[in-house]
């Protein structure tokens, strides 16, 4: 999968990760207390995600209610990767060397690399 979506587009889709089936006006009073966005803002942003297929609707009388046409994790993994492609060669030891120099690793997350390292190497 190698979907495009904005920042702002993925704002949208986090809410309905959490709330699939959810209509645009809920959608802008769950960003409300984070973004400044109006209505029109949210259903132009919602109309971008349906074109690009990472929404469906679902008529509900007068409204469309919103759902995720793709699974978090799987965009998560997809997002990552071209991440890690297009800014550190597709290798993923600098960019785990590069978050460590910047933002420090704690315990936790070095007692996880570690199980990951060692079920990778099985």
């Amino acid at each position: 999968m190698s979907l495009s979506v904005s920042p702002s587009e993925l704002e949208i889709m986090k809410v309905l990760w959490k709330r699939p089936g959810t209509g645009a006006s809920e959608i802008a009073e769950a960003l409300a207390d984070r973004k400044d966005w109006n209505i029109r803002t949210i259903k132009t942003l919602l109309a971008r995600l349906v074109e690009k297929g990472a929404l469906t609707t679902e008529q509900d009388g007068r409204r469309y209610l919103y759902r995720p046409a793709i699974d978090k994790r799987a965009y998560q993994k997809s997002a990552a990767g071209q991440f890690v492609d297009r800014v550190f060669g597709g290798r993923a030891a600098p960019l785990v060397a590069h978050l460590a120099d910047a933002r420090g690793l704690t315990n936790e997350d070095i007692e996880e690399l570690e199980e990951l390292l060692g079920r990778l190497k099985s």
